[in-house]
């Protein structure tokens, strides 16, 4: 993996990228090797990083922070953060890193992003929001976008709804990512708020009829390419999360389906044993194969050896000295006919 600070790729713009399908940003989930995973399964998957917050990127350890492979791309960098001057800064650095696009999250429901003006709370702020989404154009040549809820608890009526989306339109927002559920700040956790508040599909089909002109893509609880094809009826893309993660093989059949391409690998063996010498470089600079192989845990989801793939790997991954070894002891626990099966979507 190498910090693509300074490279040559293609961004802004002038990038081809297709949000017809992408994966949604998940803290603890979409880290570099997740992703390295995801792009070994599909070329034209849109993926997003980890929300990172402007502090940590001005104050902390930028490289580190903003570190990918080139293979990742097409990747937008998630931003969390308010302050318009810091969110500027952080667009360019995503610029000079390579990526493909930022992404403000006004979604995350956590108290301790709250107490910072971050995520979903920023829905009952949107002036801010736009202050935000304009300094960033101004610094940056790549796209910017907005991922939000549909409202938060005590503003969750449509017409705040719209107000919300024209208040940032105005300010050069055309792409907006919009997870059909609100957030309730108080009384329910990050996971509870992923599950219990409603999911209001037809809202977000509404905004695409009321404001034809801006990119909407749908997110929430979607799990089938069934569901991604009805959505598409009324969106102008889909955003999986947590069936992304935890089924990836389902990956590998998103270019034939959604972008008309050829799938990349032909099988879970042949994406693993790809991923190996990624595994092995990581290893060399230091990171655990723990760090890394919990990522892989989903891959043979539903197949025959699947759970002793995942047992393997868990009770041998941890241990002091861990190497490729214990990747490739439980790839072969696997028996290869599995490989002929369809993806799991």
């Amino acid at each position: 993996m190498i910090s693509a600070a300074g490279s040559s790729h293609n961004s802004g713009p002038d990038t081809d990228i297709s949000r017809r399908f992408c994966v949604a940003p998940m803290m603890d989930w979409t880290t570099p090797h997740f992703r390295y995973l995801a792009r070994l399964l599909s070329r034209h998957t849109l993926l997003y990083t980890e929300m990172v917050t402007t502090g940590a990127l001005i104050h902390g350890d930028t490289a580190r922070f903003l570190r990918h492979d080139p293979l990742e791309y097409p990747l937008a960098l998630q931003l969390g953060g308010s302050d318009a001057g810091e969110l500027a800064q952080c667009a360019t650095l995503a610029e000079k890193y390579g990526f493909d696009e930022v992404n403000l999250n006004v979604g995350c429901p956590s108290d301790r992003v709250q107490n910072n003006m971050i995520g979903a709370c920023l829905m009952g702020h949107p002036d801010k929001v736009a202050e935000g989404v304009r300094a960033m154009k101004e610094a940056t040549s790549l796209p910017v976008t907005v991922k939000h809820r549909i409202g938060i608890n005590g503003r969750e009526s449509w017409d705040q709804l719209c107000e919300f989306i024209e208040t940032v339109a105005a300010a050069g927002c055309e792409t907006f990512i919009v997870h059909a559920r609100i957030a309730v700040l108080e009384g329910l956790s990050p996971k509870e708020n992923r599950d219990i508040p409603p999911l209001k599909y037809d809202w977000v089909y509404r905004l695409k009829q009321a404001y034809p002109q801006l990119e909407i893509i749908i997110n929430g609880g979607i799990k089938t390419f069934d569901q991604c094809h009805d959505h598409l009826r009324h969106t102008d893309g889909v955003m999986l999360g947590r069936e992304a993660y935890h089924n990836p093989w389902l990956l590998a059949e998103v270019d034939p389906v959604f972008f008309e391409r050829p799938a990349p690998v032909a099988s879970r063996h042949e994406a693993l044993a790809s991923m190996l010498p990624f595994i092995e470089s990581e290893l060399k600079r230091g990171v655990f194969l723990s760090h890394i192989s919990r990522h892989l845990l989903g891959l043979f989801h539903g197949q025959p050896g699947g759970r002793q793939f995942r047992r393997y790997i868990s009770e041998n991954a941890h241990k002091a000295g861990a190497g490729i070894e214990v990747i490739e002891t439980a790839l072969a626990r696997v028996p290869e006919c599995s490989k002929a099966l369809p993806a799991d979507a």
